[in-house]
């Protein structure tokens, strides 16, 4: 089996789909043969020499790579000259943005099958392979240090012999990997933190970190639909975001630094930052809006963007994860590995898609010429 690594083009994109690790062991059974295009890992810190001492070979275009590749793995979806390049029987693996129906239709309609990482099962067997914790993890960490880095004032308290140093107030909205993570940065840092999610099952572990949970009370309709059975936050009533609006706004005033994580799959980010709670923010404090992709949890925020309104710091950076380049690849190129070993014979090196399989059938979006649609 010919797996092909190819340089991401999108300019903001920084990780890789392998890194020397995985290669060599892809390849120590001498079933597979691993190409890596020219400079692909370059922005990940890993130069071509390290993968070709890994056992791969480079490659110096990527309409060559394409054209050689049984399997392709990507961190994004590919762009319209890339799938141009692809072969009509490939197999592609990465994070495809599979909400949005027309990326996965042009797959289809290309006819190659494609397995979109982002719809992976929350089960315990596909813990290894689950991209989007492993991202979240590495993004919830370096929100808290750009925080730190843009915020004016230290983060601990100090006792200094010119006074005492108040230390930060961190308030994080949205209690999943990528918020416990800050959660967690926060409070080494020194910070007193302070979190808040629609799930109550989310107190015990923020509290776990050494933080406070807020939370907005739930009437016992609303505890039983709180959360998907994946574990995901559900959308809530109106009454409940209104309750939790008056909250958020209490909370943020007082806090230095609010992070906010708040998703909900395949829908636009829900607000929770309004306009009038930014103004209402002491001066120079700090937003981290780690979901500005989806339409962003402050409506402030701009994409791509470090911006100040009403006095306050709005940081609305999209791929936090590719601004820790070396370790995302790792764990992401570790993801695949795991999951490619599902569809992939480990001794014959020959494709084995078990649609029965609840992870391969959960990740699966087009096959055959086809679109998969989810059961």
């Amino acid at each position: 089996m010919h797996i092909g690594i190819p340089a991401e083009i999108r300019g903001e994109e920084t990780r890789v789909a392998a890194t020397p690790e995985t290669i060599k062991k892809y390849t120590a059974k001498g079933v597979h043969v691993v190409s890596v295009q020219t400079g692909a890992g370059a922005r990940a810190s890993i130069p071509d020499s390290e993968f070709e001492a890994a056992g791969a070979k480079i490659v110096a275009d990527a309409a060559t790579l394409y054209s050689q590749s049984d399997i392709v793995l990507k961190v994004r979806g590919p762009e319209a000259e890339e799938l141009a390049m692809m072969r009509k029987d490939a197999v592609l693996i990465g994070l495809l943005a599979p909400s949005k129906s027309e990326n996965i239709d042009i797959l289809a309609r290309h006819g190659i099958t494609a397995f979109a990482m982002e719809k992976l099962p929350r089960i315990t067997r596909a813990q290894n392979m689950d991209v989007l914790s492993s991202q979240a993890n590495i993004a919830g960490y370096k929100a808290v240090l750009m925080a730190a880095n843009v915020y004016q004032r230290f983060f601990p308290m100090l006792m200094t012999a010119a006074g005492t140093v108040k230390a930060a107030r961190v308030l994080i909205l949205g209690a999943g990997v990528a918020g416990l993570q800050a959660i967690a940065t926060a409070k080494r840092l020194g910070a007193v933190v302070e979190a808040f999610d629609v799930r109550p099952a989310a107190k015990e572990q923020v509290e776990s970190l050494g933080a406070k949970f807020i939370e907005v009370p739930l009437n016992e309709e609303e505890k039983a639909n709180a959360e998907t059975a994946g574990g995901y936050a559900t959308e809530m009533s109106e009454d409940y975001k209104r309750r939790q609006s008056e909250l958020v706004h209490e909370r943020a005033v007082a806090a230095d630094i609010v992070i906010t994580t708040a998703l909900i799959p395949g829908r636009p980010a829900p607000v929770l930052i309004k306009e009038e709670t930014v103004r209402a923010m002491k001066p120079g404090s700090v937003i981290v809006d780690m979901a500005v992709e989806a339409g962003g949890n402050c409506v402030l925020s701009e994409l791509d963007q470090t911006v100040v309104k009403h006095d306050v710091h709005l940081i609305g950076i999209a791929n936090i994860p590719g601004l820790v380049a070396a370790d995302s690849s790792t764990l992401y190129a570790r993801n695949l590995m795991n999951f490619l070993n599902l569809i992939v014979d480990a001794e014959s090196g020959q494709l084995r898609i078990d649609r029965d399989d609840e992870i391969v059938a959960g990740t699966l979006v087009c096959s055959d010429g086809n679109v998969v649609q989810a059961s």
